[in-house]
């Protein structure tokens, strides 16, 4: 089975995330990954990060970076944990993939949650909404 990660954007650009869980559940076949048979060999082919908070041109960005993993042959696609517990668009992400590529399984999910969905979403938020300075503040010698 060829795997391919969609991670958030959010989760790995602005919070520095670096999918340690996904990968470890992986390859130890524990979260979502459990569905797959013992015997059977695991393939990562990519990592990816959706194209951010949709914009006009949100989907056509998601579907050129899911393109880059069906292009390796990807059997399956698993949104992150982060995607699952984060994400207000997922549905409307897996519709899309789904109809524009039928024959790559979409599984919502990667490894077992550390807390629970709001748990993890009241942590990200305060730590994506904490004070930092900006390039004015810098430029103004603030």
């Amino acid at each position: 089975m060829r795997i391919g990660i969609l991670t958030c954007s959010a989760a790995t650009q602005e919070s520095g995330c670096s999918s340690v869980s996904c990968l470890h559940d992986l390859r130890k076949r524990k979260g979502e990954f459990s569905r797959y048979a013992n015997d059977e060999s695991l393939d990562l082919i990519g990592i990816i990060n959706c194209a951010g908070c949709p914009t006009l041109a949100g989907p056509e960005k998601l579907l050129n970076r899911i393109r880059s993993l069906v292009e390796f042959r990807v059997d399956a696609i698993h949104f992150s944990y982060c995607m699952d517990a984060l994400c207000p668009y997922k549905t409307k992400y897996r519709a899309l993939i789904n109809e524009h590529f039928p024959n790559i399984d979409v599984i919502i999910g990667t490894h077992d949650a550390h807390v629970t969905h709001e748990q993890f979403r009241e942590s990200v938020k305060e730590l994506l909404c904490q004070p930092r300075r900006t390039m004015v503040e810098v430029i103004k010698g603030k």
